[in-house]
């Protein structure tokens, strides 16, 4: 009687392949598997000798997949993914693992830490582990489970769920804010707060000033290279900041800011997105994700019922 199970391929050597499709280079895969160049060439070619068809065409620097192996690489690329992981889990069943989510250092300080309690008390069995960065991550290469990106629509990964937009609103502390937010002019009177980031111009005070028609130079500025240090700085009484309305948001509820509402502004396309490493993640993931989603739903809400409020109100509180 026949078995297939015979004459399946041997697992190093779809390890192997896998590795060298995803990176379309052998020293790069030899480079992710602790190996050497020469070994995982051997490995695709017994391969190949197994199957009876090659799997790359190779030229002086570069490969690229057959058809045959691009039919491979799209059934053996998620299996192998699944094989790891469930072989992860059947190693740690005795204690789960951490759930890892990066973001940068200014949406991790200041959307996710502040909420990170409240997960904690629903799901105090499921570990967090927060990977604060500004540089752009390989999820499935880091370890990492879940990302919320900051970019353009169009360049939001495919599968990512949008989260919200990126409207700009000028904040301050409420001893600040009483006055500078009195009157457009009044604005320079105080010392404005920058981000060093060029990449990101709206969130630039010369970009703003410009946009609404204004030459006069401010009182003075302060410079800061991570944007949750704009905001502390604003939260002190140092300046004004451009507040970024999806993360500053619980600083206006409890009134450790104010914010200039009819000054608000949306930033281009720009929005965040929440990603995930893999398309069935493990269940302590999946509830983190959905605990996310949930906590968008509710910042959602509570940006549209900020928005609403008449200037009158705003400046008053100040």
């Amino acid at each position: 009687m026949h078995n297939p199970l015979l004459t399946l391929p041997p697992l190093d050597a779809l390890r192997g392949f896998v590795a060298a499709a995803r990176r379309m280079s052998i020293t790069a895969a030899a480079e992710d598997l602790c190996l050497t160049q020469s070994a995982v060439s051997r490995q695709i070619q017994q391969l190949e000798e197994r199957l009876g068809t090659p799997l790359f065409v190779r030229a002086r620097r570069s490969i690229v997949l057959t058809d045959a192996g691009a039919q491979l690489f799209e059934l053996a690329s998620p299996w192998m993914d699944q094989l790891a992981e469930l072989s992860d889990n059947l190693r740690h069943d005795t204690k789960l693992r951490p759930v890892t989510i990066t973001a940068s250092i200014g949406v991790a300080a200041l959307w996710i830490l502040p909420r990170l309690g409240a997960f904690q008390a629903e799901h105090p069995h499921i570990d967090i582990r927060v990977a604060a960065s500004n540089r752009l991550t390989d999820l499935k290469r880091d370890g990492v489970d879940l990302a919320i990106r900051y970019c353009p629509a169009a360049l939001a990964p495919e599968g990512s769920l949008h989260l919200f937009d990126e409207e700009i609103v000028p904040v301050a502390s409420k001893a600040v804010a009483r006055h500078a937010f009195s009157d457009p002019g009044a604005l320079l009177e105080h010392v404005l707060l920058d981000l060093d980031e060029r990449s990101r111009p709206w969130l630039h005070w010369a970009q703003w000033l410009k946009a609404y028609g204004i030459r006069a130079k401010p009182k003075g500025y302060l410079h800061f290279n991570q944007y949750d240090q704009v905001i502390q700085a604003a939260i002190e009484g140092n300046g004004v900041a451009l507040g970024r309305l999806a993360l500053v948001l619980p600083m206006l509820k409890d009134g450790r800011l104010v914010a200039d509402m009819p000054q608000r502004r949306r930033a281009d396309d720009y929005g965040y997105w929440l990603i995930q490493a893999t398309e069935h993640p493990r269940r302590e993931v999946a509830l983190f994700r959905d605990w996310v989603r949930a906590q968008v739903e509710r910042t959602s809400k509570e940006l549209a019922q900020a928005v609403r409020q008449p200037a009158r109100a705003q400046r008053s509180s100040a």
